[in-house]
């Protein structure tokens, strides 16, 4: 049945077609070229765009939500507008044991601190933290270890410092685990050594002490900075932050429409908005690019219909000598699939140096806005036969309109 694409004849006769007029055979391709490019490349891009947002999300619990106190906006009870609101630890727990659907909830406090090693010192964000941090945002430790329990309870003097202040405290390759740092005139032994964050989120952790140790150094009895909730997978981070909120304002007497008393970051509602928007972007890159492989094809058509009229005195001697209809629109169909097969592979190519060329641009470092931008083997197999299927059905249309050709009307032609 496919023997004729092993006959030599076939592939001369695809070859003088083509050559006949070649700026016209190569404008034709350039159609399916750029769709078949322009796929891969955009969805190369998208893919890395959501690994590098993969990247810097991935060691957070998404179905979170940052909670602080500010200032009152309404008077309540005999209290003024403008009182500072503080957040307590008893808060934390009456959250954990009222709010439905919590999974953790994290205290956390803040402060900045001059930390000296030798002489060399400088200016970072101290951070009074759980072992529980770890699980809502799980640390990358290049050295020793995180906090844990036995800290919190002893009010241990311990810390865990980020890469950065390691690069700036000490020598390239020394061992900092089991080494002091003094803050606040205090020394601290360094347990660990994280590495930097990419994503943003919340206040910078340069330094990480036990919760305990920096209530104690700091005075700051059961005030809290901030709270980081976390919710079960199968409840509503926006309905635990809603309920969250409401619980917080009867605990501090506050007016129950007081939106500013309260200050908030919902990570999961921001999670959600930029997996949407990637979404949407792959099912833009796909249309987009399937819309122009297609218009490409229709191209590879009516050039196969101007090529047919041209060569109507060839079939019509063809028909005479005995070709069949059917070996006819063969021929005009292989013909349509070959155009279509090489400039789609030329464009796979194209694409794929393209992906590697943005990799090179966007791809490098901590920050890279695209990471490992690539396709799947997958991808390529079914874009390729989407051509291969768009060709041939594009091939009918100038391989019926061949054969609708009387042959004495052919060769009647001039």
């Amino acid at each position: 049945m496919i023997k004729f694409l092993f006959d030599r004849d076939t592939w001369q006769e695809v070859y003088d077609s083509m050559s006949k007029n070649k700026l016209r055979t190569a404008i034709t391709m350039v159609g399916v070229w750029w769709g078949i490019l322009l796929l891969i490349t955009l969805l190369g891009a998208a893919r890395g765009m959501e690994n590098s947002f993969n990247r810097a999300f991935g060691d957070f619990a998404t179905n979170s939500v940052f909670v602080w106190g500010q200032s009152t906006s309404k008077p309540f009870k005999g209290f003024q507008e403008g009182r500072r609101v503080s957040l307590k630890l008893s808060h934390a727990k009456k959250i954990e044991e009222n709010v439905e659907g919590i999974e953790f909830v994290v205290p956390r406090n803040r402060n900045q601190a001059l930390v000296v090693r030798n002489f060399l010192s400088g200016s970072y964000s101290i951070n009074g933290d759980y072992p529980l941090l770890d699980k809502v945002q799980k640390k990358k430790l290049l050295k020793g270890r995180f906090i844990n329990q036995n800290d919190i309870d002893g009010n241990k003097k311990v810390a865990v410092i980020s890469e950065d202040i390691y690069k700036q405290l000490f020598e390239k390759d020394e061992l900092a685990i089991g080494q002091y740092i003094q803050m606040n005139s205090i020394n601290f032994t360094v347990i660990g050594v994280s590495q930097t964050e990419n994503a943003n989120m919340g206040p910078s952790s340069d330094i990480h002490i036990p919760f305990t140790t920096f209530q104690q150094i700091y005075n700051q009895g059961d005030k809290i900075g901030w709270l980081m909730i976390t919710g079960k997978p199968e409840y509503s981070i926006k309905q635990i932050e809603e309920d969250a909120k409401l619980l917080l304002r009867n605990l501090n007497k506050i007016h129950p429409k007081d939106k500013r008393a309260f200050g908030s970051f919902n990570l999961g509602k921001e999670f959600a908005k930029i997996t949407g928007f990637l979404k949407g972007m792959q099912f833009l890159t796909w249309f987009v690019g399937i819309a122009t492989l297609v218009a490409g094809v229709f191209a590879i058509g009516n050039i196969l219909l101007i090529t047919v009229k041209e060569r109507t005195k060839e079939i019509g001697v063809r028909r005479a000598l005995g070709a069949t209809p059917f070996e006819i629109k063969r021929q005009i169909v292989v013909e349509a699939v070959f155009l279509t097969f090489i400039a789609g592979l030329i464009g796979i190519i194209s694409g794929g140096w393209m992906l590697i060329a943005a990799d090179s641009a966007w791809g490098q470092g901590d920050d890279a806005a695209l990471v490992n931008a690539s396709v799947s083997i997958a991808v390529v197999f079914v874009a390729l036969l989407l051509l291969v299927t768009l060709g041939t059905l594009i091939g009918l249309i100038p391989a019926f309109k061949a054969t609708s050709i009387k042959p004495i009307e052919a060769l009647r032609e001039e």
